[in-house]
């Protein structure tokens, strides 16, 4: 009995498995959109910053910091303007932890969503997968349907294939926009790890 009422449930099974996986599809597509766009505005503001650092150093003039933490769109500008006024009011005792705090609570906004597509690289293709077993299972029960009509449970086959098929498709540029997304943090993160070692090497100058 119970396995004639599961058998039943599998009946379109693959089906929706199908219109499930077009679901997150588009999902993991809006993720990947609105992602490329804020990390790419970000990078960019990152590396405009980084330059203006560089030749601060190059011209042995850290005071440059003071100008590049009145930009409030920069990750590195807005923890450079929290160190400072940190330090006008508190001294330097705990700039550093400050710092690295700021940066630890930014990071979650930076990799937000990505999460939802390393899930969905991992996993689209065990869904997938069980699309194909339930669409197999759907078609030998068609075979057993129809006298023995090789033709049936062949075409059944091939249709839940396609589950497997399309699972790849969406787990394949899931994964691969997420590392590039990682990466992208990443370089984000470590430009904000040098301008705080520049800020605090300004800090102890006392320049």
């Amino acid at each position: 009995m119970l396995t004639q009422k599961i058998l039943a449930v599998t009946q379109g099974g693959a089906d929706a498995i199908l219109y499930f996986m077009i679901f997150l599809s588009v999902c993991s597509v809006a993720v990947m959109i609105e992602r490329w766009f804020f990390l790419k505005a970000l990078l960019g503001l990152s590396k405009k910053v980084s330059e203006r650092a560089k030749e601060a150093l190059r011209a042995n003039d850290l005071k440059v910091l003071d100008d590049l933490s009145k930009n409030h769109d920069a990750i590195e500008s807005k923890m450079l303007n929290i160190a400072l006024r940190h330090k006008t009011t508190k001294g330097t005792e705990g700039l550093e932890e400050v710092m690295s705090g700021f940066l630890m609570m930014e990071r979650p906004s930076l990799e937000k969503n990505l999460g939802f597509l390393n899930t969905l690289g991992n996993n689209a293709p065990f869904i997938g997968l069980l699309g194909t077993v339930l669409g197999v299972v759907k078609a030998f029960a068609d075979l057993a349907n129809s006298q023995g009509n090789p033709s049936v449970v062949m075409a059944g086959i091939s249709e839940a294939l396609v589950a497997t098929a399309v699972g790849l498709f969406v787990a394949i540029p899931a994964v691969a926009s997420y590392n590039y997304f990682i990466k992208q943090v990443k370089l984000i993160m470590g430009s904000a790890e040098s301008i705080k070692q520049l800020c605090l090497a300004y800090v102890k100058s006392g320049k």
